[in-house]
């Protein structure tokens, strides 16, 4: 399939237009992320507590930032997790204290608390069974023994009501409950649950609007290990591709498509800065998925270039280079097209949690075929240019023109008659 047939456009012949908004882009990318916003780290790199939390019911989001604001929990951040219909929002705090170990999960605490005073504590002395953990049910049935199993001596009683108080938190976590007890007859569908277990728990536990079903907390250092990381990372990934291209072609090619690698994620960090977008680990996987697919394309059309200078050694380079992006051009628009529609479609479609991965693989797309006729192409351009100017030595002899081979040829005529 083409989009164009034979298609004659001079791409070397604008490449000062390119590279002029490539430079007023990267450029304006770079002003953000060092005097405007900067990057916004999120929470992988800067420290922080995420609490991922099931609502039995859709929650008022405003009232639970207003909420958080209230009990001195600035900077807060609440979005929504999976689909709508499953009410699951992540709430997530900067970095607080980290001294110790138990000080980390003060924002987890801080955020518990938050929700009770806006969903209710529940009775003075109860507590949420939506939020207990196995080892506080236990406590309260090894107490109250509500089966009788103390006659059976404290060791077995202890370890049965240890089992009870676990078989339970897996029945309200499993997939159909998703982390809520919507009523203590619920119970009954787990093995051991009698009347006499769902009076005791009812005397002393009530049931809240809301669980909490997984928590995550970074400490400083290992945010700061972690954009160490990514930064070795990127730059491990785009030596590993120059050292790859030096062999495949020749460094110049390498040297070109590393250029314009590192002018996709200049452009897309700068993007992310300017949008105020925050860096995270998925973010990292998208940015070394972008230079992989920038590499890829660049790759596809220096092969065409270096095929063109092979059956065509005469003609000028710069006519072999817009020659070979053009008839790379349907086959990158059908590639990089294709895989726009489909990270679009993760962008508009795929939730809040995956949106900065997808956004920049919207943005990816885009910059990093742009790029490789753009940028890569008129650099090895330059470089050729350049090893063929006057006084330049060249790296191959260069082979015999028209002009020259009927003088040889007459030459050799010659000797043959002196003979």
């Amino acid at each position: 399939m083409e989009f164009f047939h034979e298609p004659k456009f001079d791409w070397m012949g604008k490449k000062w237009y390119f590279i002029g908004a490539s430079l007023s882009l990267a450029v304006l990318g770079i002003a953000s992320m060092f005097w405007h916003h900067g990057l916004a780290y999120g929470l992988d790199f800067r420290g922080g507590t995420s609490v991922y939390v099931k609502f039995a019911k859709e929650p008022n989001i405003d009232a639970i930032r207003h909420e958080l604001d209230a009990a001195n929990l600035h900077g807060n951040n609440v979005v929504q997790y999976d689909t709508a219909d499953k009410h699951e929002f992540i709430i997530s705090l900067d970095l607080r204290t980290t001294s110790s170990a138990t000080a980390l999960n003060i924002g987890k605490e801080d955020i518990l608390a938050a929700l009770g005073k806006l969903y209710g504590s529940g009775p003075e002395g109860k507590t949420d069974f939506n939020n207990a953990s196995a080892s506080v049910i236990a406590d309260h049935l090894i107490t109250a023994d509500p089966l009788g199993l103390a006659s059976k001596g404290t060791e077995a009683a202890t370890r049965q009501y240890q089992d009870l108080a676990t078989a339970m938190i897996n029945y309200r976590k499993s997939p159909a409950r998703g982390g809520l007890i919507g009523s203590f007859d619920d119970l009954r569908s787990v093995p051991g649950v009698t009347q006499s277990v769902i009076d005791s728990l009812s005397r002393d536990f009530y049931l809240s609007g809301y669980s909490v079903f997984d928590t995550e907390v970074v400490g400083p250092k290992v945010g700061a290990d972690l954009r160490r990381q990514a930064l070795y990372v990127t730059l491990a990934g785009l030596g590993a591709m120059l050292i790859y291209i030096w062999f495949r072609f020749e460094l110049i090619y390498g040297v070109a498509a590393v250029i314009a690698t590192f002018h996709d994620v200049i452009i897309t960090l700068g993007l992310f800065s300017l949008l105020n977008r925050e860096i995270t680990l998925t973010v990292i996987a998208a940015l070394l998925t972008l230079v992989g697919y920038s590499m890829n394309d660049t790759i596809v059309v220096f092969d065409r270039i270096r095929e063109n200078v092979k059956l065509n050694r005469r003609q000028n380079f710069k006519e072999l280079v817009n020659k070979s992006v053009n008839q790379t051009l349907s086959r990158t628009i059908l590639t990089s097209g294709l895989t726009f529609l489909a990270v679009l479609s993760l962008y508009l479609f795929g939730g809040e949690v995956i949106h900065g991965f997808a956004l920049v693989l919207v943005i990816g797309v885009i910059i990093g075929t742009y790029s490789s006729f753009a940028i890569a192409s008129p650099v090895v351009l330059f470089w050729q240019q350049r090893a063929a100017a006057p006084g330049a030595v060249p790296e191959k002899p260069r082979p015999a023109t028209e002009k020259q081979r009927p003088t040889r040829r007459i030459d050799r005529e010659a000797a043959s008659a002196r003979r």
